[in-house]
């Protein structure tokens, strides 16, 4: 059977993106990911974990996200999942990391009173590319359309 590989996550940036090019001078830009979770546990009481993934991006999308988020800004992403593996120099021993590759974004709102307007989650309803990202909200006036990266 053919595999599916697709990743859609929504959270808040760990750390400044690193940017930093490749040997062929393809951008590559590298940040954490926090994706929090709310859950009531079996007693009633409101509980909240923190997920933590490594994300990486190429070409114009690193560019893009290296000029736009810093630590702490929210982000929807699309991408898929690559498994890496590697021997640890100092200790000889196999490592091996799960990341995911991004290959679209947008700008995140993760306003809770915004959330309940609409199907869309009231984040401005611009939808690129037929993905189901919504597109700038009203929470990002600073940006002017022509500094907006699709």
């Amino acid at each position: 059977m053919q595999g599916f590989n697709l990743v859609v996550l929504g959270g808040n940036l760990t750390r400044d993106p690193e940017l930093r090019h490749l040997p062929n001078n393809t951008p590559l830009s590298e940040f954490g990911l926090a994706i929090n979770e709310m859950y009531t546990d079996k007693d009633g009481n409101k509980k909240e974990s923190v997920h933590y993934v490594d994300c990486v991006a190429f070409g114009r999308n690193a560019e893009n996200i290296h000029k736009f988020f810093t630590k702490g800004k929210p982000i929807f992403l699309q991408g898929r999942l690559k498994f890496e593996q590697w021997e640890d120099r100092e200790s000889g021993q196999k490592r091996n990391k799960l990341k995911v590759n991004v290959e679209t974004w947008r700008f995140g709102d993760f306003d809770s009173s915004r959330s309940q307007q609409g199907s869309r989650g009231g984040h401005g309803g611009r939808s690129r590319g037929g993905d189901g990202f919504a597109g700038p909200s009203k929470g990002h006036e600073s940006l002017e359309d022509n500094e907006i990266p699709f």
